[in-house]
């Protein structure tokens, strides 16, 4: 009689000449397809860990909306405190793994990147009050601008604009006090639940309303005023990427419009390069755009002819 030995997974075990694949791995891994940052061995940030954070500074910004529904008067301090405390704790870690790959070749060493980090997040900490200013006129700009929204509690539980701009104005904050690749993380876990992909580096002024929000794309050097409003499918993005003599694109350049205050901007326009969309304007939906506006102006797609 025969009997079959199985390893767990329900299936019959198989030779795969694991050895020969394995070496070959290592040898893409370690000589040649090394990707590793400056071809050492590093310390990842975990996304699993920047979603608790991000889970931790929702609840402490809006104790009742992200964290327990059930605080009282007595209670919510603690709460806050405690819930702060621990979160800071965990931030700090991941912006150290994070500052890894920022540094340049002279890294820093274990304490001196350890205090650097300390100093971001504490500073980082100190602003948690004006970013909670921010979300509130965001959240109340939603409610003032979509008849639908029936309640602040249901634009902030149900809304993914909402979400989406709370993880930003939490990355931006991040990415201006020198941690830009734990920010980028951050804005990457909310366009993977939110469907809008919006940079840390992006300048955006309060009373910001993402209306559906799905497919909304904002670049890196964009840079919007006061009660910006945009709809489903909008792109701020750039026209062109500069390179230099060598043909390698040039980072950083501003490269994204400049939407000015009390702009709209409907579903699936497209805004390219270093434009200035002037305050107060209406972009209409599907409009390609490509050369700046002046203030108060009304964009919209041509007519079509009635013969064509």
């Amino acid at each position: 009689m025969t009997i079959d030995t199985f390893d767990g997974t329900g299936v019959k075990p198989v030779q795969w000449n694991l050895d020969s694949i394995v070496h070959q791995l290592r040898v893409s891994r370690e000589a040649t397809h090394n990707i590793r940052h400056q071809g050492r061995v590093r310390e990842l940030p975990s996304r699993e860990a920047l979603q608790t954070i991000v889970n931790g500074l929702s609840a402490v910004l809006f104790p009742t909306h992200y964290g327990r529904p059930n605080l009282t008067d007595e209670s919510i301090d603690y709460f806050v405190g405690d819930t702060l405390n621990t979160t800071l704790n965990r931030l700090t870690e991941q912006v150290r793994r994070g500052l890894l790959f920022s540094a340049g070749p002279e890294a820093l060493d274990e304490v001196e990147l350890t205090h650097k980090a300390q100093e971001i997040t504490r500073e980082f900490a100190a602003g948690l009050p004006e970013i909670r200013a921010l979300l509130v006129s965001d959240v109340q700009a939603a409610y003032a601008g979509d008849p639908a929204a029936t309640s602040i509690a249901e634009i902030m539980l149900c809304y993914p604009g909402t979400i989406a701009i709370l993880h930003y104005r939490l990355a931006h904050r991040l990415h201006r006090l020198g941690s830009p690749f734990i920010a980028r993380m951050i804005c990457d876990i909310s366009h993977s639940l939110t469907g809008i992909d919006i940079h840390p580096g992006a300048q955006i002024g309060a009373s910001f309303f993402i209306d559906h929000g799905t497919g909304v794309v904002i670049g890196e050097t964009a840079i919007l005023g006061q009660r910006v409003r945009l709809y489903q499918h909008v792109t701020l993005g750039a026209k062109r990427f500069p390179a230099d003599e060598s043909g390698a694109l040039i980072k950083g350049t501003p490269r994204h419009p400049i939407v000015e205050d009390d702009v709209v901007i409907y579903a699936g326009a497209t805004i390219l390069g270093r434009i200035t969309i002037g305050a107060g304007s209406t972009i209409g939906g599907n409009v390609w755009l490509t050369l700046s506006v002046p203030a108060n102006s009304n964009v919209s797609q041509a007519q079509m002819r009635n013969d064509c």
